[in-house]
């Protein structure tokens, strides 16, 4: 059993790992007895899509009763369309067919679409059993899959239906990013850069110095080195933030960093013309010019971080069909409204980010205005 490396999130109630294994796809049975702290029980069910449960379903299933365990699957349609309560339903049904228990677990094998809705499922099936997330997309990788979070979205807002439900453990294989696509690995990018961006200034700086002399914007630039770099700086930062604020009651909110407008952006454009890495990334923008408005971050920083995002490949301006009411609209809709008051996370140096909601919606109203194409 080969192991890159093993990060701790350290909670009160349930602390767990994050592995990060080349080989970790096919070593999943012998992890599932080794790394929980308290033994699962012995039913499993597999929550997966079709596509990414053709590449690596019956590995997974292999290796999960090879170590002793009951396994059923569960396939669920791909997209962010489909993370709806409908979706969930399936869940619960397949959970009935097979007849899960208290000690039973829920495995997420896919990207952060599945993750949400597994987990939500795991959540709220029996008022909770055990979960365990195994990301297939490096998005869910780097950020989904760790910290707890939980849901499916409301038609009129992202997210709005969840808990938090910790995992009893997640399982990371890089190997298994060979069959992601590029649009899929570009998004990922987003969340990689938010951590350096709020957290992390030595990552930031290292994605600045990578993107000189090689492309970030698709996987087959990227050597296997620099991945491990990326998986194992972003996983620590997610886990270490996670650990000194679970439920999201203070610094856990500077991981919604991009994500204010992000989620109205993705929203309003169906979930489809606009993923959440690509969101994230508009919102990114529009958050550092909001911070450079208000004299908290400079502008050369600003400038910084458009020339990384652009370098990954992610979009910078708005969508001219999206109209700006509507955004302006969907932010009263956000999960970090406080009083009425919009929450933003702004950006005050590389590697650090405070929390207002002092921004003038006039203010957001010219930044948006001036992005849109």
């Amino acid at each position: 059993m080969s192991t890159l490396s093993s990060i701790p999130v350290n909670l009160p109630g349930q602390s767990y790992s994050i592995i990060i294994s080349e080989s970790g796809l096919d070593d999943l049975g012998v992890n599932l007895l080794t790394y929980p702290e308290r033994p699962l029980g012995k039913k499993i069910l597999i929550v997966s899509n079709p596509i990414i449960f053709k590449h690596y379903g019956q590995r997974v299933i292999a290796t999960v009763t090879k170590a002793g365990f009951q396994v059923g699957y569960c396939l669920l349609p791909s997209g962010e369309r489909y993370k709806t309560l409908k979706s969930v339903q399936r869940v619960y049904n397949a959970a009935l067919e097979h007849r899960l228990e208290r000690s039973s677990t829920i495995l997420a094998l896919g990207g952060g679409v599945i993750g949400d809705m597994a987990g939500f499922a795991a959540a709220t099936w029996l008022r909770g059993i055990h979960l365990v997330q195994v990301p297939t997309s490096l998005l869910a990788m780097v950020d989904a899959a760790i910290g707890g979070k939980t849901g499916v979205n409301h038609p009129l807002g992202k997210n709005l239906i969840g808990a938090f439900h910790q995992p009893r453990l997640v399982l990371i294989d890089p190997s298994v990013l060979k069959t992601l696509p590029v649009r899929e690995f570009r998004a990922a990018m987003a969340e990689v850069i938010k951590y350096g961006v709020i957290w992390d200034q030595e990552l930031f700086n290292r994605l600045e110095d990578q993107q000189s002399h090689q492309r970030l914007d698709q996987f087959r630039y990227v050597t296997t080195e620099f991945l491990h770099y990326i998986l194992n700086r972003s996983c620590s930062a997610k886990a270490h933030i996670v650990s000194q604020d679970e439920k999201e009651k203070g610094l856990r909110a500077i991981l919604n960093y991009g994500h204010t407008i992000g989620h109205g952006v993705e929203s309003l454009t169906g979930y489809g013309l606009i993923n959440h890495g690509e969101g994230v990334a508009i919102g990114m923008i529009a958050a550092g010019q909001i911070a450079v408005a208000l004299g908290q971050w400079q502008q050369s920083e600003s400038d910084r971080q458009l020339t990384l995002i652009q370098a990954a490949g992610l979009p910078t301006r708005l969508p001219k069909q999206i109209d700006i009411n509507s955004i302006l609209e969907s932010l009263q809709l956000d999960k970090k409204v406080e009083s009425g008051q919009i929450r933003f996370v702004l950006p005050t140096t590389i590697g650090s980010a405070t929390i207002t909601n002092q921004v003038p919606s006039s203010l957001i109203r010219g930044v948006l205005t001036n992005m849109q194409d």
